[in-house]
């Protein structure tokens, strides 16, 4: 199967989910479910192919004017987040199905619809080795991820969300567009193949501060990096299904995804890693320390996911083989449990309907397996043995204290780690285990839809640590010699002996089981401190976009002030400003020279006949009179047309003019009488102003172009060819209806419609009434 034809099958489920989901009813989320497992199968069957080839290239031709080819590259990193996306995919689907059991049929389509859509655009990121398809891929992920977030559309919240997310990630996106243009610019391929092959040529380019600006942007704003942070935590206005696939899983992995893949192109760029260390530090401060003020449910595993995703971008800033190792690990794990517990957590508030955590309690009565299932996935996410989180925290700890940092990372690395220590304990002991008289029923038990994709996960992370050989065998090995350019030998194992790892993972579960124990305290002192909330919050972003919408009404109120005369005299300032401009900057110049053809006087006579015409339009009382001299230009023009060897065109003006006068006419004849002036002195000299400026740059225009040599190449193109392809003797018939055939359409329709406008003007106002005395 064609890697095309992976991103097919995702789309064709896609497109029939929403009319086929409502006829299958409650067993929609198993049907759906075979899709992205089949595709997980297939893919997984790579595995070994991708171990001893490394990578798996297919093109095929799509723009190739423009050097843009549908691309596609399976290599271990890609296979990884393949796996993941149909994967987790599939469970989600599962998910889902029982989720909307008891919603509208039509309800449950439209999701099962929009989550497949957006794996179908992750698959085709991950998957493509185009930039420019890529970016069509990243772009869909964006819209895909502002529809789920505002499913629930009749809820404010979920409205505003959805439009920040799509704000934030859609300016990115426009970000990351314009660096992979100078990409191109500079290496002339949009091949990643190709970018990977000639990063030195990239490097020694004079646009790779730019670039390196616009793809940090971009990744930025995708994975809700400083200071971009804010917008994951509202996203949780979405469904629990699209928050655990789009928010945790996936998704929100985009941005490391990009930046883990450039890492290898700019690695001889020293500032390209200090700047992914500094900003990953400062987001995963910020969210740890928002994490501990979190009050809802899933506000917490958010806020705890940003501080993930800030871990990820500072390790793939660090140098090394271990640091590479780390990163994929750290993907696999998190996704695992974060994708778990965020399940657990929509099981919970779906069965209660309460999703705040102060209010949540006794849980495991009711829902004894999504607990179990929770307290498993908490304790791979605290690190502790012999889940595969410990593994990852020891790697984590590795890569700082080998790389070429000061202690900062590491310090910064421990309390961040301690808090999710904390948020670990918090979302799994106080809701099911704790304050039992809070919650006593709920409104249904756990349905096996909805208890398959946490138990599955959550089991994964234990397996993964007691089988870590043949995990990092066969998935982190692969991973990480695609990003590292080579091959690395992972030792991903339990046991490492006694490390200053070991000890720095001890001190930071103390330091968690600290932060859990007072966890109250600490949560309701820093819920008072506002302000910090108001630094480290969406305050800012509000504030660019209130400005920009007040910026927004302020140009339309002088823009679009209903004066007619007002937006002319734009626009034609605009034009003499623009043609000044580019006459002046030309690099001929302007050459203000006299034709050297004799004055011929009967086009003299017509121009002065003009020319009286447009000033006696000026003076005129009436504005019948002044539509009578306007009337004359343009019969003057028509009778210069007709003079310089041009009929058809002068037939053409004499025809629209005629067709202007009557249907101004008719408009003016219906208007009211006006006694006084309706434009004050001062606007009467600025309309004077610019029609002089306009008709001084036209007359140097066309003097400037008449002293130039003519280039005949068009019109002997013309004059060869008209007979020859179009059998027509008429040059100018011929242009008109072969070569410009489209435009002269459009010009017929644009009469068309005009004379049909005109019809309706001058009917009556009123109809005769008929017999019956009835209009």
């Amino acid at each position: 199967m064609p890697f095309e034809a992976i991103i097919a099958i995702a789309l064709a489920g896609a497109l029939i989910a929403r009319p086929v989901a409502p006829l299958i009813g409650r067993w929609s989320g198993w049907v759906f479910a075979v899709l992205p497992l089949s595709l997980f199968v297939f893919l997984a069957a790579h595995i070994p192919q991708i171990g001893v080839e490394g990578v798996l290239l297919a093109t095929h031709e799509w723009i190739p004017s423009l050097g843009i080819a549908l691309g596609f590259r399976l290599d271990g990193f890609s296979l990884l987040f393949s796996l993941l996306i149909t994967g987790i995919g599939t469970l989600v689907v599962i998910y889902a199905g029982s989720y909307f059991a008891e919603k509208p049929p039509a309800q449950a389509g439209r999701f099962l619809a929009l989550i497949l859509l957006f794996m179908t655009a992750m698959l085709g990121t991950v998957l493509s080795d185009d930039l420019i398809v890529m970016f069509v891929f990243w772009e869909l992920t964006s819209l895909t991820s502002f529809m789920l977030i505002g499913f629930d559309s009749h809820k404010l919240e979920a409205r505003k969300s959805a439009l920040q997310s799509l704000l934030v990630t859609g300016g990115g996106g426009l970000a990351l567009f314009a660096g992979i243009l100078l990409i191109g610019l500079t290496l002339g391929t949009f091949s990643f193949t190709e970018v990977i092959a000639r990063s030195d040529e990239l490097i020694a380019g004079p646009y790779l501060v730019p670039i390196i600006i616009l793809i940090l942007a971009g990744a930025f704003t995708k994975s809700a990096q400083f200071p971009f942070h804010f917008w994951l935590p509202n996203a949780m206005a979405a469904p629990t299904p699209a928050s655990a696939y789009l928010h945790s899983a996936t998704m929100v992995k985009l941005g490391v995804f990009l930046l883990a893949r450039f890492d290898g192109v700019f690695a001889d760029v020293p500032a390209f890693g200090v700047t992914l260390v500094i900003f990953g530090m400062i987001t995963m401060s910020i969210a740890a320390f928002e994490a501990l003020r979190a009050s809802g449910f899933k506000a917490v595993l958010a806020q705890s996911t940003v501080a993930s995703l800030g871990i990820l971008v500072m390790l793939i800033g660090l140098d090394g083989e271990v640091a590479v190792v780390a990163t994929v690990g750290f993907i696999i794990t998190h996704a695992f449990y974060k994708a778990a517990l965020f399940f657990c957590a929509g099981t919970a508030i779906h069965a209660t309907g309460e999703s705040s955590l102060r209010k949540l309690g006794g849980l495991a009565r009711f829902l004894p397996i999504t607990a179990a299932a929770a307290v498993l996935a908490s304790l791979s996410m605290a690190g502790l043995p012999p889940f595969v989180g410990f593994i990852s925290k020891e790697y984590l700890f590795e890569a700082q204290l080998e790389s070429n940092w000061n202690m900062v990372p590491v310090i910064v690395a421990v309390l961040v780690n301690a808090i999710m220590v904390g948020v670990a304990g918090v979302v799994s002991i106080r809701p099911f285990f704790l304050n039992r008289d809070r919650i006593t029923s709920v409104h249904h038990g756990e349905k096996p839809g909805l208890l398959v994709g946490p138990l599955l996960l959550a089991s994964a992370g234990i397996l993964m640590g007691f089988f870590s050989q043949y995990a990092a065998q066969l998935l982190i090995a692969p991973a990480a010699s695609a990003l590292y350019g080579a091959p690395i030998d992972v030792s991903f194992a339990l046991w490492h002996g006694l490390t200053p790892m070991l000890a720095l993972s001890a001190l930071v579960v103390t330091i968690g089981a600290l932060i859990l124990v007072f966890w109250d305290s600490i949560h309701i002192v820093l819920r008072r401190r506002r302000v910090l909330h108001g630094l480290f919050g969406d305050r800012g972003y509000q504030a660019v976009h209130d400005g920009i919408l007040g910026f927004a009404r302020a140009s339309t109120r002088w823009l679009q002030n209903g004066d007619q005369n007002h937006y002319t005299a734009i626009v034609v300032a605009t034009v003499v400003l623009v043609l000044a401009v580019g006459m002046l900057a030309s690099e001929d110049g302007l050459a203000l020279a006299l034709s050297d053809d004799p004055f011929r006087i009967s086009v003299i006579a017509v121009l002065a006949i003009a020319a009286v015409g447009a000033m006696s339009s000026i003076f005129a009382r009436s504005l019948i009179a002044a539509l009578v001299c306007v009337g004359i230009v343009g019969f003057a023009s028509a009778l210069l047309f007709m003079m310089n060897g041009a009929p058809d065109l002068a037939l053409t003006q004499f025809a629209v003019e005629t067709l202007l006068v009557i249907i101004l006419s008719a408009i003016l004849l219906r208007l009211p009488v006006r006694r006084h002036h309706t434009r004050s002195l001062t606007e009467r000299r600025r309309d004077g102003f610019l029609a002089v400026a306009f008709s001084g740059v036209i007359f140097v225009a066309i003097v400037s172009m008449t002293a130039m040599p003519l280039d005949f190449r068009l019109s002997e193109y013309f004059g060869q060819t008209s007979y020859l392809e179009a059998y027509g003797r008429n040059v100018v018939n011929v242009i008109l209806v072969d070569y410009r055939a489209i435009d002269t359409l459009g010009e017929i329709a644009v009469v068309a419609f005009a004379t049909m406008a005109a019809w309706a003007l001058l009917r009556s106002a009123t109809a005769k009434p008929g017999k019956d005395g009835k209009g």
